[in-house]
């Protein structure tokens, strides 16, 4: 009964949070006439956001190797859900690459809206070089993209294959490729179960709002985002060896979901920065 209540009691903060996101968000995009500037005010405001969604929600970020607040690149990592969103966005300002899908859907869209993303269409690939110009532009403008190359969220049991064309737009916009890896490491204070999984990740068909009830549910989450080395590439480059590298690196240092997690202990490595 009294997580019940404590999940109902963060969901209005939630929802509180996120209006009034949306209503300055809007007045941002709606007061800002020039593209560039809208945008990277879009990405402040979610960044702002994003520390407050953790606060309220018990999240601990860990971070090793926090990149440099100027830094331009474009990040590629494992998704897993709405959770690692919260954490990275929290950490530095990004513009997201999500689908088409989540900009129609209600609410959503608008929250996608108003942080600066731009949108690929995971269904459709015919205009697959209009949106990589797309993300190219978004680099030049002196924005850090976040590209989540799996194209879906994964139920945690691994990382997918990674999508090699839009990995090119890096290339093209003659700037760094920047790998990261997220990783739960604790929940109520206590070592991450495969019994969690469901509680953490949002994957398949499951909607936002199922998803989110049981993440509210939970008392403490600790989570940590480890930022890779640059990796540089040339728009001529080997997308399928890009890929390749990308997603061994993330892979190497991603601890999966599994029945028999945590029967040793995993240890956590120093970080630079606790939020």
């Amino acid at each position: 009964m009294l997580i019940n209540i404590r999940a109902a009691y963060r969901l209005i903060v939630f929802l509180i949070l996120i209006f009034i996101y949306l209503v300055r968000g809007t007045f941002l995009y709606l007061t800002t006439s020039n593209h560039v500037r809208r945008r990277h005010k879009l990405v402040n405001n979610a960044n702002f956001f994003a520390r407050m969604m953790a606060s309220a929600f018990n999240m601990k970020v860990i971070c090793n190797n926090l990149i440099p607040a100027d830094e331009n690149s474009l990040l590629v990592g494992n998704h897993i859900g709405f959770i690692d969103i919260v954490a990275l966005q929290s950490l530095r300002g990004c513009a997201f690459i999500t689908s088409t899908d989540m900009q129609n859907a209600p609410g959503l869209g608008q929250i996608c809206d108003v942080a600066g993303c731009t949108y690929v269409n995971r269904r459709n690939r015919m205009h697959i070089r209009e949106e990589l110009n797309n993300i190219v532009e978004v680099l030049k403008e002196g924005v850090r993209v976040v590209l989540y190359a799996e194209s879906v969220a994964s139920n945690g049991e691994q990382v997918l294959p990674f999508k090699k064309t839009l990995l090119m737009a890096a290339g093209f916009a003659d700037r760094p490729i920047r790998p990261f890896v997220f990783n739960f490491r604790k929940v109520n204070g206590g070592p991450v179960l495969f019994k969690h999984r469901d509680s953490l990740c949002w994957y398949g068909d499951e909607s936002f709002i199922t998803a989110i009830w049981r993440s509210l549910k939970l008392d403490s989450v600790e989570v940590e985002i480890e930022f890779l080395p640059l990796v540089y590439t040339k728009a001529d480059d080997d997308r399928n060896a890009i890929a390749k590298r990308l997603h061994d690196m993330v892979s190497e240092s991603y601890v999966p979901f599994t029945a028999h997690m945590n029967l040793h202990h995993h240890s956590s490595k120093p970080s630079d920065l606790v939020q």
